[in-house]
């Protein structure tokens, strides 16, 4: 009984693997006399379906379960999916002739006026988004659609062509964004919405339906169910954008996946992080991948440490009752540069589909040790005067808060590449400065016959995320003239100078919504991926917020943070990358490339 009804499971993954265009998933046991890569590439063969019934038993008894335990997901790429480096032109071409209804839950919220909306003009302005299309705000506050345009109308601007024409564009757009009030759990009011949609939809073959979920995650199991039972697109795919926070620890994200997951299929939810979508990000895969220079060295016999800082200069300021339940871990680690260091860290996908891609970050992230609190340095940050207030000192945050606003850690990779090689991790408010960047610093050339000051020895690749976006390699040179001394110098790559484009570059927003537009997920967070990220963090952070845990470090408003962090590098052999330029008096200005000494 228990073959016969494991085949019929097999059977049914079978028909399912069958199908084109949609990303499949194949549920795989190791199997005796045959190897894995046998089983999927018999599974995925299409004259599987027609081969005779005997074949088929065999194919799968070979690869019926063994034990439970044992079992893998593989996520295979379909022939049709789109590729992430797909041309711009080819996707718009396959995606502008369908329409599509763009609804944004919790419309009158920040972040719609301030990203949603201004990312959706500026898609339109550039001639981005399909030849028909309707935006739809739905909130629970009762306006009219006068109302909302003239609400969202103020957050609207063109990045470099104003004028004229950008002011034409705006009334182009406005009469597409109408407003409709309702309750995210109402399925009448899903039903009206739906209604609305459909006057719209009813003159094309094809309706297809994108939701923008810019509301807490406290309403998306509401709004999935109200759009699942009552606003699901009848002609075309239904597709649910979400926002992070993911869940606060490993038990709510599980939480939170199981009731979106019984509602929504993976191939409809896209789990949006807006660093996915920032230009330098993107290009580390080509970076390293396309580069030949690069791959023979990126591994433990040649780098030294793996840096990966994100600074901002200022404190929460009026954030305070959102960021004291999160904090900075949270916040930005767990998430934002966690996953650059997946795309730093990942071995070479098999191709450029999503699915490949995100198998890549998983297996990585599966290599990570979890973190313990030990792994941890951290801050929270201090008065300076009164235009510098502390955190404790910001309306909402309580008296006795020890919410971290810095957090640096170390990683451990426990695979054949990165065995041994520490990756950094550093975050923090009310730093010395913005910046947000990746350091690859090199170890010391062996057998040194030029005696390189100590000072200079690392090479180092840079990759500035931002501000101002560049790449810079940090060389040994000889100074010129009739000298011998040696200087650090740089092999710059600055954005803005190398490229006219760079002056356009689009805002992260921009570049993940059109990516649900034409149904590409390589910049999106898959289900599996984010439970391993929880698994990373969960029992640090469990830690952190132990009632016998420590109190943050206190560090000054302004200043680089606690010097507990500089020692968390020293114990495992390497220093800060950006401290060590600080402390040998050496200053660069990587704009303008002047340099005192």
């Amino acid at each position: 009984a228990g073959r016969r009804g494991a085949r019929g499971a097999r059977d049914e993954r079978l028909r399912r693997a069958g199908r084109g265009g949609a990303a499949r998933v194949l549920r795989l046991r190791p199997v005796l006399r045959m190897e894995m890569g046998d089983v999927v590439a018999a599974l995925e063969s299409p004259a599987q379906a027609q081969a005779p019934a005997q074949a088929q038993r065999e194919v799968q008894d070979a690869a019926a379960p063994i034990k439970a335990m044992n079992e893998q997901v593989m996520h295979v790429a379909g022939e049709s999916d789109v590729s992430l480096m797909d041309s711009m032109h080819k996707r718009r071409a396959s995606a502008r002739k369908e329409p599509v209804s763009i609804v944004v839950l919790g419309a009158s919220g920040d972040l719609a006026k301030k990203k949603t909306f201004p990312a959706l003009f500026s898609l339109y302005y550039h001639d981005l988004l399909p030849e028909n299309f309707q935006i739809v705000g739905f909130a629970r506050r009762k306006m009219s659609d006068d109302e909302f345009r003239e609400l969202i109308l103020g957050t609207l601007k063109c990045r470099v062509i104003d004028g004229e024409r950008c002011g034409r564009k705006m009334d182009e757009f406005l009469p597409k964004c109408v407003y409709f009030a309702g309750s995210y759990d109402s399925a009448e009011a899903f039903d009206g919405l739906s209604r609305s949609l459909g006057a719209f939809e009813s003159q094309f073959e094809v309706s297809n339906r994108m939701f923008y979920f810019a509301v807490p995650p406290s309403v998306f199991q509401a709004a999935a169910t109200s759009i699942h039972n009552a606003a699901r697109a009848p002609r075309g795919w239904t597709r649910v954008v979400v926002e992070k926070p993911f869940g606060r620890d490993l038990a709510s994200y599980a939480e939170l996946q199981r009731s979106l997951s019984s509602i929504m299929s993976e191939d409809e939810i896209y789990r949006i992080d807006h660093y996915l979508g920032k230009e330098l990000v993107q290009n580390l895969m080509t970076l390293r991948f396309a580069n030949a220079v690069f791959e023979p060295l990126w591994n433990k016999h040649y780098i030294e440490s793996v840096q990966i800082v994100f600074k901002e200069p200022f404190g929460v300021e009026g954030r305070a009752g959102y960021f004291n339940d999160i904090g900075i871990v949270r916040d930005i680690m767990q998430n934002h540069l966690l996953q650059v260091l997946a795309l730093i860290g990942m071995e070479v996908p098999v191709s450029l589909h999503s699915e490949d891609i995100r198998n890549e970050k998983v297996k990585l992230l599966r290599a990570i040790k979890p973190l313990r609190l030990e792994d941890f340095v951290l801050g929270q940050y201090k008065g300076k005067d009164s235009k510098s207030p502390g955190y404790l000192d910001d309306d909402g945050v309580p008296a006795n808060s020890r919410t971290p606003t810095f957090a640096a850690c170390a990683f451990t990779i426990n695979n054949r590449r990165w065995d041994g090689v520490p990756f950094l991790m550093k975050a923090g408010k009310a730093l010395d400065e913005r910046k947000a960047e990746i350091r690859i610093v090199f170890k010391p050339t062996p057998g040194d016959i030029f005696a390189v000051p100590g000072s200079v020895r690392h090479n180092e690749l840079v990759i500035r995320v931002q501000p101002d976006e560049a790449i810079y390699l940090k060389i040994v040179s000889k100074v010129p003239g009739l000298t011998s001394r040696l200087e650090d110098a740089r092999l710059n790559l600055f954005y803005r100078e190398a490229w006219e484009e760079s002056m356009d570059i689009p805002d992260a927003y921009e570049r993940l919504i059109l990516d649900v537009v034409h149904g590409e997920k390589s910049l999106f967070i898959r289900d599996d991926e984010l439970q391993i990220a929880w698994q990373i963090f969960d029992g640090a952070l469990a830690s952190m917020e132990a009632d016998t845990a420590p109190r943050p470090d206190p560090y000054s408003y302004g200043s680089r943070g606690p010097v507990e962090a500089e020692r968390l590098a020293y114990k495992r052999g390497v220093k800060w990358s950006e401290e060590a330029d600080v402390s040998q008096g050496r200053v660069v200005d990587v704009t303008s490339e002047m340099r005192t000494v």
